[in-house]
């Protein structure tokens, strides 16, 4: 990661004066899902950002949908497939 990118990501984390708010990149190392994966999440509702940077336009997320990824990460694991989750989520 590149200074500027790291000055970026640090005055985001000062702009939003929570300590319980999450990047997607944070997301994916907190609950085991890729990137790609919580992506996909957002296109399809299954999770929701709180916000986004108005500098940076990065997604920022909080506590809730750390919970809601790891009730999905259980259920995926059970084999349920996503469309029954989105159903039991909503």
């Amino acid at each position: 990661m590149t200074n500027s990118k790291l000055m970026i990501y640090s005055l985001l984390r000062e702009q939003i004066m929570e300590t319980n708010i999450y990047l997607i990149k944070d997301l994916a190392r907190l609950t085991g899902h890729s990137i790609y994966t919580l992506k996909y999440y957002l296109k399809i509702g299954l999770i929701k950002e709180k916000g986004r940077s108005l500098e940076t336009r990065y997604r920022y997320f909080d506590d809730s949908t750390v919970e809601t990824l790891k009730k999905i990460r259980c259920l995926r694991r059970e084999k349920r497939p996503i469309k029954e989750i989105r159903d039991e989520l909503l």
